[in-house]
């Protein structure tokens, strides 16, 4: 147990500190820039459709999804959700959150290989991250090796989920900034305002993948501990 606690105090808590910041930091950006309106009075809809149009992508509907930061892109039905503070508001952050999901969806209709990659991984990261950490544990548990490297095995796929989603979602704000550029939807120092909003969203994908990684090292060095 001693070096079970070791493993978990050196490498998992400082990820989780780090997570906790990241959250924080991006809760405390987006309420910076929700109360400050874009120049041109757009809601987070309405730039998402004039991005949309200005890249050529054809056939995504945008619809309003409850709860707040629960925007996100589904590839499977072409459909952009964007949260309720996001969709109707006429502010710099949703502009630059709604940019970002349209970010995606640019990805989608280019074949963006990443973006493919990471739907490809969503079965194996769902399985992994849902049954690998308590196979390996009870691997370890009953001394039950096959059990452990299953497990270990599986939560690998998940951990390789989050490490590829860091340059899907880097990519997509990257198209978000440029896209608002080339349309003129925001002002000098909006744009600047949504750079740090997506900066500080960036933070925690970094932190999760940062996590998962860290989790993933626990287990293998637990499981050469009990060899």
């Amino acid at each position: 147990m001693y070096g079970f606690d070791l493993y978990y105090l050196v490498l998992v808590v400082p990820a989780l500190l780090l997570s906790m910041w990241a959250q924080f930091r991006v809760k405390s950006t987006f309420a910076k820039y929700s109360r400050m309106s874009n120049s041109r009075g757009l809601t987070g809809a309405a730039a998402a459709r004039i991005l949309m149009e200005a890249n050529g992508v054809r056939n995504v509907a945008i619809e309003e999804v409850a709860g707040s930061l629960t925007d996100h892109y589904d590839p499977g039905s072409r459909v952009l959700r964007l949260s309720r503070p996001v969709y109707a508001a006429a502010s710099v952050a949703a502009v630059g959150v709604a940019a970002h999901e349209t970010g995606h969806a640019i990805q989608h209709a280019r074949s963006y290989g990443p973006l493919v990659l990471r739907s490809a991984l969503v079965p194996v990261a769902n399985i992994g991250s849902s049954i690998g950490p308590w196979l390996a544990v009870a691997g370890i548990i009953m001394s039950f090796p096959l059990l452990l490297n299953i497990g270990i095995i599986l939560f690998a796929g998940a951990v390789a989920f989050y490490l590829i989603t860091l340059p899907v979602e880097i990519n997509a704000s990257t198209r978000a900034l440029a896209a608002l550029r080339r349309a003129n939807v925001l002002a000098a120092d909006e744009l600047n305002g949504v750079r740090k909003v997506l900066t500080a969203a960036a933070l925690t994908y970094v932190a999760s993948a940062l996590m998962a990684l860290m989790n993933l090292i626990r287990l293998v060095l637990l499981s050469r501990r009990r060899r």
